[in-house]
């Protein structure tokens, strides 16, 4: 397994939208696995493809902690087919360090893909976890963090976080 690099705003390929998996074979189990070595790496609750340059419709979410263990979750062609009403929470994102916003995203969540062995599956979802599917579903889709703000918001945040990147922070 190998760490991946995590690009970051504004790289060009964040913003875009992630093909479907035709075929789960050796070099897209790999890549879920270096994947899985990444986002631990960069202790990440969750990570999609196109986050590490690969513009196909994979992410994997894990939301354990020391106390509470959870499983890995890994969704090849994840497609969104509920959700609920929105709530407001904090957020960050591997692929823009350090910024943190406040973004409404739907408390429960119904998600229908496949898993890394090829296996239909649907996974019902509250709280973090469906706050994360979302997340991760939203970088397929070329849908980053300053996206789902308001205008006045996404100005303010882009510049801070430009700033203090480019100062090298």
């Amino acid at each position: 397994m190998s760490i991946l690099k995590i690009y970051t705003y504004p790289d060009d390929v964040l913003k875009e939208r992630a093909e479907e998996v035709k075929d789960i074979d050796g070099s897209i189990k790999k890549l879920i696995d270096d994947m899985v070595e990444t986002m631990h790496n960069a202790s990440g609750i969750g990570l999609a493809a196109n986050q590490v340059g690969v513009l196909k419709r994979i992410f994997i979410c894990d939301i354990s902690t020391k106390e509470k263990p959870f499983p890995l979750i890994v969704v090849i062609n994840p497609e969104l087919v509920y959700s609920d009403d929105k709530v407001e929470s904090e957020e960050g994102c591997l692929s823009i360090p350090g910024c943190r916003m406040n973004i409404k995203r739907a408390k429960e969540v119904i998600l229908k893909g496949y898993n890394q062995h090829g296996k239909q599956i649907e996974i019902g979802a509250d709280g973090l976890l469906a706050r994360a599917i979302q997340h991760e579903y939203d970088h397929l889709n070329g849908i980053v963090l300053f996206d789902k703000v308001s205008s006045l918001k996404r100005e303010f945040h882009k510049k801070r976080y430009l700033k203090r990147i480019n100062k090298g922070e």
